[in-house]
């Protein structure tokens, strides 16, 4: 699982940055100003999660009682950022605005892992 939570976060993290390059440069010109908005939105939150998919691989590496809830702590993170960085980027490149209306379970899944990114972090040294 360290592993895995390593190469996501770093994947995720290297197309967050393309992301935000891409948004800055090809999309400016191409989308209204609101939706690049967007865009840049769900890029800034897929990095940010990102380095939090790094932290969750280190808590998981420490195994013991940690390593559950920082494992269910990644999932949340991963389905987070495909939810909710995914639907704004879809949103951006199709205009479809009801797509926004999956981006807030992104952020739900996005709280519910940094709550039990919280749980592993009270089990470290115990």
């Amino acid at each position: 699982m360290m592993r895995l939570f390593t190469i996501l976060g770093a994947l995720s993290a290297g197309i967050a940055v393309a992301a935000g390059a891409f948004g800055a440069h090809a999309l400016r010109a191409r989308v209204e100003p609101r939706l690049l908005e967007v865009f840049e939105t769900g890029a800034r939150y897929q990095m940010y999660h990102a380095l939090a998919l790094l932290a969750v691989a280190w808590l998981v590496g420490q195994g013991g009682r940690v390593a559950g809830p920082a494992a269910w702590a990644g999932w949340c993170f991963v389905a987070g950022t495909l939810l909710f960085s995914g639907s704004l980027y879809a949103m951006t490149f199709t205009g479809i605005r009801a797509l926004g209306a999956i981006t807030p379970l992104g952020g739900v899944a996005f709280l519910a892992g940094w709550l039990l990114l919280a749980v592993a972090g009270s089990r470290l040294g115990r």
